[in-house]
């Protein structure tokens, strides 16, 4: 079985991964808004659905690992590991992910040469995802830094999975799980050495830690070993749903309520949010999987949630520099009333969604059908 006629045979929607996609982005949005509605505000409340964005943004890595993860251990057991099939697994993701990428790259250059008229940005690194490999990238299409990380994740496993199979070394399950553990190890001692070496220059976690790619590969990879344990542990993946999803909801909370009673920002406890608050929030949404998985909702709540899952991508990357940015831009927002901002909140909701969904039906939808070309499969068949 090729990899195209795996995926086919593969193809059928999963409600429950359609729910996680659809709170994912719904909670990037929600951050963002606060720009809109509250954009000096100090309140708790404020500070907590900014946060959305980071928990939102980690809900993707993960579920994105488990997809892929899915996948990558399909081929496994198929012994599709020559470097073809590998080759062939990255052309589908790039079909998948490189053009609206490009697409909207190109729309912000575009926007920054027309409203700003000049930049010393290093555009060349955008296109080749390096703008945040290990610095912060500069404030431009700043929601690029996530698309970065899941591009060299997806890269870097299967490459050394090649690199196995150049060694003569046979490509298992077991060897893939003890791969994404030890990856998963060096990028946390990573950010442990970027914790004992903290300088002023280096302060900023958000900037300088969470969004850099050298310190965030783990968080697809814990997806990886999600992956590996419903393939290949279901039964304990269904036995144990119910206590799973307790204790990463336990976990969730407990450590959420930390922040918020305690007051503590990545600006002033380091060493928490730098070596623990991301393993720790990626292993609660692991564990909120097995049931999630499981969810099945009728009717139009069905349609809407899965509708919101197709479009989040493109939703992802229309609505803060293409949208909010160009609002911000035209519109002094700190200077209107709250029904006005109210309003322009709306609008902005309104504009992502419709901008998401014809990106996504007119672009993203005939671009990732080429992935199932004769052309492309005459190359790997």
């Amino acid at each position: 079985m090729t990899l195209t006629k795996l995926l086919k045979f593969t193809k059928k929607r999963v409600f429950g991964l359609d729910v996680i996609r659809a709170i994912a982005i719904l909670l990037v949005l929600c951050s963002h808004s606060t720009l809109l509605i509250a954009p000096n505000s100090s309140s708790s409340i404020v500070f907590a659905i900014k946060f959305f964005g980071t928990i939102g943004v980690d809900v993707f890595f993960v579920l994105s690992g488990f997809l892929i993860g899915a996948i990558i251990l399909k081929q496994i057991e198929l012994e599709q590991t020559t470097f073809k099939n590998i080759f062939h697994f990255w052309v589908r993701r790039w079909f998948r992910t490189l053009p609206n990428y490009y697409l909207i790259l190109i729309i912000n250059i575009g926007l920054v040469y027309f409203l700003f008229k000049s930049t010393n940005i290093n555009f060349l690194n955008y296109f080749l995802f390096l703008q945040n490999f290990k610095t912060a990238q500069p404030d431009f299409f700043t929601e690029s830094w996530s698309l970065s990380i899941e591009e060299f994740a997806y890269v870097f496993m299967p490459a050394l999975l090649l690199l196995f199979v150049v060694l003569k070394r046979k490509i298992t399950a077991k060897l893939f799980l003890q791969l994404s553990l030890v990856c998963i190890l060096i990028i946390t001692l990573n950010r442990i050495y970027f914790d004992l070496n903290l300088s002023e220059t280096t302060a900023e976690w958000s900037a300088s830690l969470r969004k850099v790619v050298i310190f965030r590969l783990d968080s697809i990879y814990y997806g990886f070993i999600a992956a590996y344990i419903f393939k290949y542990m279901p039964s304990n993946w269904e036995k144990y749903r119910y206590m799973s999803a307790f204790a990463g909801g336990l976990l969730f909370l407990l450590m959420h309520f930390y922040i918020f009673y305690t007051g503590i920002k990545p600006n002033i406890e380091y060493t928490f949010f730098n070596v623990f608050y991301l393993p720790l929030l990626s292993l609660s949404i692991l564990l909120l999987f097995p049931v999630l998985y499981q969810i099945k909702i009728n009717g139009f709540l069905n349609t809407i949630i899965t509708k919101i899952s197709l479009w989040s991508y493109s939703l992802y990357l229309v609505n803060y520099s293409i949208v909010l940015l160009t609002m911000q831009y035209f519109i002094k927002i700190d200077d209107l009333s709250l029904i006005t901002n109210v309003f322009c909140l709306l609008v902005f909701w309104i504009i992502s969604f419709i901008l998401a969904f014809l990106l996504y039906i007119f672009y993203e939808i005939p671009f990732t059908k080429l992935r199932d070309s004769k052309f492309i499969r005459k190359r790997f068949e």
